[in-house]
């Protein structure tokens, strides 16, 4: 059987209105139809950039007490958790390895490591 949710944790989490921390979540794997449709969204056809805001609204199926998790609420996370999760869906939906920057923790230079898919 094949794995087609994945728990995560965002680093920061999103913080709602009503001053409430969200970080716990839920994605599932991409389909041929979200690509498709996240690229019809009428924001991406203005700015590409949008691409992976509307990606990621259809993809997370949960977020802490969220009733959803919309465009809006992407749009809302902190850069970092952006960040988290635009390379958690890649790792989930690439047939390969993921290559990602990263700074070495003894000399501070920066390198790259190789993380294979989760899927």
């Amino acid at each position: 059987m094949i794995q087609t949710t994945f728990d995560f944790v965002l680093p920061r989490g999103y913080l709602d209105a009503s001053g409430q921390l969200h970080r716990a979540g839920v994605m599932r794997l991409a389909t041929a139809l979200d690509e498709i449709e996240a690229s019809r969204h009428p924001r991406v056809l203005d700015n590409e950039a949008y691409l992976p805001v509307a990606l990621l609204a259809r993809v997370i199926t949960g977020l802490g007490a969220l009733a959803a998790v919309t465009p809006q609420v992407v749009e809302g996370l902190f850069a970092s958790d952006l960040v988290y999760l635009e390379d958690l869906y890649l790792r989930l939906n690439s047939a390969e390895s993921v290559v990602l920057g990263a700074i070495c923790p003894l000399c501070a230079g920066q390198i790259e490591i190789e993380v294979a898919p989760l899927a």
